[in-house]
């Protein structure tokens, strides 16, 4: 096969090293790329300037791309694409994608189009107080809610479009911020309000061709910027996937009452769902609830999920494609993977680029240990910051606390100007682990 994966972040990157792993994968293209998929052998240099100057927001120049290189199979990495409509426009050319349709992609697209589906085929979910355009509606209801509350922006946001608030203070500046301020564009243009949940957060990704599914690892990200969940939300801090994370029972009860129904109830109202699907949970007391879908893979998740994926990627994917997914069969390495993202000073709000990143190399040389790279680029013979969220760095472990140990090795390893990560990555899990002596366990 020849495969085109779509975007430029870690995620690609991580996805690349997988596929290229597998003897059914003659070539792959990265469109646009960054400074790690260029280093990929399968990229000539005539294709990689070719790629390079694609807009992954241009779902046109994307067809015209995949059009001039015929690729085999179609990997599409973010989510912007796929909310504009890439998988519709790629099948009227049959070209072959993996990927939701334009109307399925709702899900992730609008928070408020996800809760009016999960209503419809009774999927849990928090209770929703209201939809507001108007912040001063919105913080006129402020006085109906329990504490904390979540204020959620309907749109895509980064990432950032989320705030549990503690006050009626700091949501109503939240929501000012979104409806009067406009802070994060259009995706913050309609606001919800719902229910803060107490428990444990899940990312739970599944792999499906809209009849069968095959549910990844679980893993759980770090969204807050700094150690101990402090600090402003951010795309992801890092993430991590280990052997026993949730007990069979709760895994069962998720795919029963969750992930089930959701692809029933999209292939009922659309076209059958094509591609990863992810589940962003709470684990309450009372069972899983769905607090966002996101209809791609989530990043940093893949990183650690490519890292302990131990069956043939580009075989699944070409499944996918052909809806012939029925039968086949995951594997994963013993053990646990981790990974700590490395940022640049100010993510995520301004930040500096172009700095010189060292050591890559040396932390790449490590055992067990993969950086993938995100907001980069090569300048001559050196890789540079070009982004806020800079490196992916994921190593491999027999246990959860060999696997962050490893990470932060390599991250010891790397250095440019104003570097910033979190040390905690998957501190909670080690502590889970110990408390029960069990260290396999996340």
């Amino acid at each position: 096969m020849k495969i085109l994966v779509i975007g430029s972040g870690g995620r690609e990157h991580a996805l690349v090293w997988r596929l290229r792993q597998s003897p059914e994968v003659e070539k792959i293209w990265c469109a646009p790329g960054n400074g790690g998929t260029t280093a990929v052998d399968e990229i000539s240099a005539e294709d990689d300037a070719a790629c390079a100057s694609v807009n992954v927001g241009d779902v046109d120049s994307l067809v015209a791309l995949a059009e001039r290189l015929k690729p085999d199979l179609t990997v599409v990495g973010p989510e912007g694409p796929l909310v504009a409509g890439i998988r519709d426009k790629f099948e009227c050319r049959k070209l072959r994608l993996v990927g939701p349709s334009r109307r399925d992609a709702r899900l992730e697209g609008s928070k408020i189009f996800a809760k009016e589906f999960m209503s419809r085929y009774r999927i849990p979910t928090p209770t929703l107080y209201g939809t507001f355009e108007s912040a001063g509606e919105a913080i006129r209801a402020l006085d109906a809610v329990d504490w904390p509350v979540v204020v959620k922006a309907d749109g895509l946001c980064a990432g950032k479009g989320v705030l549990v608030a503690e006050t009626r203070e700091e949501a109503a500046a939240f929501i000012r911020c979104l409806l009067e301020k406009h802070a994060l564009g259009q995706g913050g243009s309609r606001i919800l309000l719902e229910t803060a949940l107490k428990g444990e957060e899940l990312s739970f990704i599944v792999l499906t061709d809209g009849r069968s599914c095959l549910p990844m690892a679980p893993t759980r990200d770090h969204k807050r910027v700094f150690d101990g969940d402090l600090g402003p939300n951010t795309g992801g801090m890092g993430a991590y996937t280990v052997d026993g994370m949730i007990p069979p029972e709760i895994a069962s009860i998720i795919m029963d009452k969750i992930v089930r129904p959701t692809i029933a109830g999209l292939s009922e109202e659309g076209l059958p769902y094509k591609g990863f699907l992810y589940f962003g949970l709470m684990l309450t007391a009372d069972g899983p609830q769905v607090l966002e879908y996101n209809c791609r893979l989530g990043d940093p998740e893949t990183q650690p999920l490519m890292m302990r994926m131990n069956f043939d990627l580009a075989v699944a994917l070409d499944a996918v494609a052909s809806r012939k997914l029925a039968g086949f069969k995951t594997a994963w390495k013993p053990g646990a993977s981790a990974c700590v993202v490395m940022t640049s000073a100010g993510y995520p709000g301004p930040f500096e680029t172009g700095e010189k990143i060292e050591g890559l190399s040396e932390a790449n040389a490590l055992p067990d240990v993969t950086v993938f790279q995100a907001g980069t680029r090569r300048e001559g013979d050196s890789i540079v910051t070009s982004g806020g969220r800079v490196l992916g760095v994921t190593a491999m472990g027999g246990d959860l606390e060999q696997a962050v140990c490893n990470a932060y090795a390599a991250v010891d390893k790397i250095h440019f100007a104003g570097a910033h990560y979190r040390k905690d990555i998957g501190a909670k899990g080690i502590a889970r682990s110990r408390a029960a002596g069990e260290l396999p366990r996340g």
